[in-house]
């Protein structure tokens, strides 16, 4: 069993609680990631006396673990909560991956001093989403947090309907979150503010450490900047809505971070609203963006002990051409353009107006598109566009123009779109007829759908209907902020 470490408790005790978990009663296993266990150094085969299922069912902890809950605030839906925290999770400590120190964070672990009136647990139904999401968004190639396995027992939580409860591992290279930088600032604590930038820059930003005085903090503020509109030009480009943006759940290190109710899209709204409980969607997909920089600058407010305005200002300035510059780059490669040119982003704006004018399936529109391009064939692609027959044909005669002036030939678009558009996503129906089946202890249906969400791109004979249009039912699920 490999021994862990805990660089975030090197810090003083104002940035955490120490906290023991609380067990799962007959603790079992739901879901367990072989690879990503391998690559921290767990061999689940060598598990003498259930040490592992012990550690991550709350029984025991880890060798050389110190459990802790991390104490943050945040803005949430506008509205600034001066102390949130760490209210049923754990942080148990790192283990490496290469070199680099991943930290381990036990979801659903008991109470905490920042529970407020939570019970401290997590339901299975909520654990699995987590689980199911991340793991899709990492095979998607957008920066997220990981999941290494789900427990769960006897027990049962109480929340719109008595759910299993189960306790999810999280895994990342941080926890720290914008709320972090908040708790501090806020509260008047500028030296704290100071030491977890320094935290920060020595543990995930190690090529600016050799900076000094504002300067360093200005590189800080501009990197975090940066990797969040990298980020959510990832999102925009795979039609993900995360729900519920608030400060807290925003990663310093630019990490798809808490999930909750999240959304893939499956037809093309640009308006859609993930969460039920998002009455006024401040949060909808299309709203991500100016969110995103809403929340950076929440940041910059909070380290303005450490910088100037100007400082802060030109930090912030970074947002908007790197997340452009980023979303166009990934929308060119769904659509296979290969060599930027002129008129790139009209015919992205196009495009996009075409899917959202029919209500095509989004992720279904690209991979039509390229199978049209392979074959010549675009019966079922016209089908999607009947709404707009003459406009798609002008936009398709301009595209096809488009993608024969590259010097390196259609085919090569047509590689580029295969590895650019999934064939599976996450839709919400097929979750939620996974987590049901789990609820009552049968879990190949999540093992089903995480290999499918798991190698996104790669068509697997007897799972057409993994790759269709989501039924007309599926838009009446709702998925709130329970959990």
């Amino acid at each position: 069993m490999p021994r862990f470490k805990n660089n975030f408790a090197s810090l003083p005790d104002a940035f955490y609680s120490r906290v023991n978990s609380s067990a799962l009663k007959h603790p079992h296993w739901v879901i367990r990631n072989h690879q990503l266990a391998s690559e921290l150094g767990i061999d689940w085969q060598v598990d003498v006396n259930d040490r592992w299922l012990g550690a991550f069912s709350g029984a025991a902890p880890p060798s050389g673990s110190q459990p802790l809950a991390m104490v943050y605030a945040g803005h949430q839906f506008g509205q600034f909560v001066a102390q949130l925290g760490d209210g049923r999770g754990l942080l148990l400590g790192d283990l490496p991956i290469q070199g680099q120190p991943y930290e381990l964070h036990l979801k659903g672990a008991g109470q905490t001093p920042y529970s407020r009136f939570g019970d401290g647990r997590a339901v299975l139904r909520s654990c699995i989403r987590e689980y199911i999401g991340s793991e899709a968004l990492h095979a998607l190639g957008v920066p997220t947090t990981r999941a290494l396995c789900i427990t769960s027992g006897s027990d049962t939580v109480w929340r719109e309907t008595q759910e299993p409860a189960a306790m999810l591992v999280r895994v990342a290279q941080s926890h720290v979150r914008f709320g972090s930088f908040e708790y501090f600032h806020y509260s008047g604590q500028h030296e704290r503010v100071q030491a977890l930038a320094d935290y920060c820059i020595a543990n995930y930003f190690p090529a600016i450490t050799a900076l000094q005085g504002a300067e360093r903090y200005q590189a800080m503020l501009q990197l975090v900047v940066e990797r969040t509109a990298i980020l959510i030009a990832h999102w925009q480009a795979v039609g993900f809505a995360h729900g519920v943006m608030n400060t807290d759940n925003m990663s310093i290190i630019g990490d798809t971070f808490d999930f909750g109710p999240y959304g893939f899209l499956d037809e093309y709204d640009p308006a859609y609203i993930c969460n039920h409980t998002d009455y006024h969607g401040r949060y909808a997909f299309n709203a991500q963006p100016q969110i995103g920089f809403w929340n950076v600058n929440a940041l910059a407010h909070s380290l303005s002990s450490l910088l100037d305005q100007e400082g802060r200002e030109t930090a912030l300035a970074r947002y908007e051409p790197t997340l452009i510059e980023k979303y166009e780059a990934l929308m060119s490669a769904k659509l296979g353009l290969l060599e930027q040119q002129t008129g790139d982003s009209e015919l992205i704006f196009e495009w996009l107006e075409l899917l959202k004018t029919n209500g095509a399936d989004y992720n279904l529109g690209f991979r039509r598109l390229g199978d049209a391009l392979e074959t010549g064939e675009d019966e079922h692609l016209r089908a999607q566009f009947s709404g707009s027959a003459v406009l798609f044909n002008t936009w398709l005669s301009k595209y096809r123009t488009r993608v024969s002036a590259s010097e390196q030939g259609k085919m090569a678009s047509v590689a580029l779109m295969q590895r650019s558009n999934p064939i599976y996503i996450v839709r919400n129906h097929l979750a939620q007829e996974a987590i049901e089946q789990a609820d009552n202890g049968i879990y190949a249906p999540l093992e089903q759908l995480l290999e499918l969400v798991s190698n996104p791109y790669q068509e697997k004979q007897g799972c057409e209907r993994f790759a269709m249009v989501a039924p007309a039912w599926s838009k009446q699920l709702e998925i709130s902020c329970s959990s």
